[in-house]
């Protein structure tokens, strides 16, 4: 087994079995603002000690380790399909000790073949750079918050919802309010404005690769994204759907051009197991630094 190889099976295994720092800072946050003796703040205790076991055990978070996204920044010349092949043995090698549920099945015939290999599984994101620097980012996606998520084209009638930022906040807090804490709430909301119906789903995961206490670089987008996370917290929606005041941890909004024709707003949610790493390698696949 190669070193690269090696690298992107500790990757898996930190990112099924650890929270990131900045996630575990706003549940714990979250568990402080939630009144005393509540079911939300029972909830939230479950959901901490839920943590503390993952990380002690070294044994995944959540049952469903999800959809598995690389995300990877490389420089030019990175043999693409030499690093998808030792990201496949990791994932092979991860779900055989473990650290993966074989979770990938094949959608026509229902089969699985216990690998979590397969045709777009793992999914391969990659975005060349003129530096030397080999960045790589894996998200767990779990079903239950992906079936959650939402897209909606502009204007809506029904929610009165126009081609604008206030038409974009409504059909946003409609997706919340439809979720009803289901997908493990409190979640985690990455959206894109604009876009196709399919960039506008991948540039909405991708936002999921922000930190959770950055702040948008557009001064609009940023102020949207306040003003999501404290209505939805106002909404009475809470952990899991028992009520609280903890809907949402955190919006993540960015913006892809579109056509004329076209005003759709893409709505991925991610649950509160925010399983989110990433890493810097060296030209021999070897870790240098962890990003989250």
């Amino acid at each position: 087994m190669n070193a690269l190889t090696e690298s992107l099976i500790e990757l898996i295994r930190r990112t099924s079995a650890e929270i990131p720092d900045d996630v575990q800072r706003a549940i714990l946050t979250a568990l402080e603002n939630e009144k005393k003796g509540t079911i939300a703040e029972s909830a939230l205790k479950i959901i901490e000690r839920n943590i503390e076991l993952a990380k002690q055990k070294s044994q995944p978070i959540c049952q469903d380790t999800g959809s598995i996204l690389f995300y990877i920044d490389c420089p030019v010349g990175l043999d693409q399909i030499e690093f998808a092949d030792a990201a496949r043995a990791a994932v092979k090698q991860a779900t055989k000790v473990g650290y993966l549920r074989q979770n990938s099945v094949d959608s026509l015939t229902g089969k699985n073949d216990g690998t979590n290999l397969g045709p777009g599984a793992p999914a391969f994101h990659f975005h060349q750079h003129r530096g030397d620097k080999i960045s790589v980012r894996l998200v767990l996606k779990g079903g239950g918050c992906e079936n959650v998520g939402a897209q909606y084209s502009l204007p809506n009638t029904k929610l009165n919802a126009n081609r604008d930022l206030d038409g974009c906040r409504k059909v946003i807090l409609d997706a919340i309010v439809q979720a009803q804490g289901k997908g493990c709430g409190p979640g985690i909301l990455g959206i894109c404005i604009g876009g196709d119906r399919a960039t506008g789903y991948n540039h909405s995961k991708e936002q999921l690769l922000r930190m959770l206490d950055d702040t948008n670089p557009n001064p609009e987008l940023a102020a949207l994204e306040a003003d999501i996370v404290k209505t939805a917290n106002e909404l009475g929606i809470g952990p899991m759907g028992f009520g609280g005041n903890t809907t949402l941890l955190g919006a993540k909004i960015g913006a892809a051009n579109r056509v004329p024709a076209s005003y759709f707003v893409s709505v991925s949610y991610m649950c509160w197991a925010y399983r989110r790493q990433g890493c810097e390698l060296n030209q021999n696949g070897e870790i240098q630094n962890w990003l989250y």
